[in-house]
């Protein structure tokens, strides 16, 4: 059995908004309530969304809260168990074998060297044998592993265990903490998102990726700050998001802001917007579509648009 006694120190869904908040995380209610559900329900929490909206940030400023150890699992194609799991350390195994030979009997040598001190545990693992009061465990861009990694997942996922052939099945002590992240390059299996409570993640609105920049970048003044939380917002918003392949993320928005005050900006204007293009954009095209015209188009007042 796992340890429950405790599963969140959040009285209220707005504790929990507010001790995010205190460590630079602004999370909006829905996604408030949604980890707030997780860490009630002892549930992973699937968070599916763009690149660059906060995901991984998300478990980052969780670990700062509860507070808990933060473990990482990133995922890629060709992902293996052995790298999420757990591996022998066959060296030392070796050694072990070689310094006993002849005065051990076979079946004694081989119980030996599967002993816990041979073992060495990687993320998954270290989650489920984490200390009071437990871990949070990031799998972070689960869409990019392969469905065979998915299915071996389906037991951490459900039930908070894994089976090792040569020690047995290893149960968490106290819950992880676990969210996984998704870009939604390929849809996952239905299989994990039953088991996890789930959350598409948006961009933010302005007001909230307002506070974000002024809470990450406090060089910037008040006015610097909302021109680039008003532009970046506009850049993503119809018809403007059309012109590029893909819109900016809230990290983007902080690297920018603090490049401005690198810059010592004072008012954002078309040429330092071009200027600073490779900032926002990632993708040769998108630099190349953000000309003067089309920034000068950006930069008017909403007033000016409207009328």
């Amino acid at each position: 059995m796992t340890a429950s006694a405790d599963p969140t120190p959040f009285a209220s869904i707005d504790a929990l908004s507010a001790a995010l908040q205190g460590v630079g995380y602004y999370a909006d209610r829905r996604l408030a309530t949604a980890v707030f559900l997780a860490l009630k329900l002892q549930r992973p929490l699937l968070l599916e969304g763009e690149p660059g909206v906060g995901k991984t940030e998300l478990a980052k400023a969780l670990s700062l809260a509860l507070p808990r150890a933060l473990l990482r699992l990133q995922c890629y194609d060709g992902l293996e168990q052995r790298e999420a799991l757990y591996e022998w350390n066959y060296a030392a195994q070796l050694l072990h074998m070689r310094a006993v030979e002849g005065r051990n009997s076979l079946e004694e040598v081989e119980r030996e060297v599967y002993e816990a001190r041979y073992l060495i545990r990687r993320p998954l693992l270290q989650a489920l044998q984490a200390p009071q009061p437990g871990a949070v465990l990031l799998i972070d861009e689960v869409d990019r592993a392969d469905e065979p990694f998915e299915a071996f997942l389906l037991e951490y996922l459900g039930e908070y265990q894994v089976s090792i052939p040569e020690i047995g099945t290893v149960r968490a002590q106290f819950t992880p903490v676990t969210i996984l992240t998704s870009n939604r390059t390929r849809e996952l299996n239905d299989a994990v998102k039953r088991r996890c409570l789930y959350h598409w993640l948006d961009y933010p609105d302005r007001e909230r990726e307002l506070a974000i920049v002024q809470a990450q970048v406090p060089g910037a003044s008040a006015a610097l700050a909302r021109q680039v939380a008003q532009f970046v917002g506009r850049l993503r918003s119809q018809p403007f998001a059309n012109a590029f392949q893909r819109a900016p993320g809230i990290a983007e928005s902080v690297e920018w802001a603090k490049a401005l005050v690198a810059l010592d900006t004072l008012v954002v204007d078309p040429e330092v917007v071009t200027d600073t293009a490779g900032i926002l954009f990632k993708q040769r095209e998108d630099v190349a579509a953000l000309t003067r015209d089309f920034a000068a188009e950006l930069l008017k007042p909403e007033e000016a648009e409207e009328a």
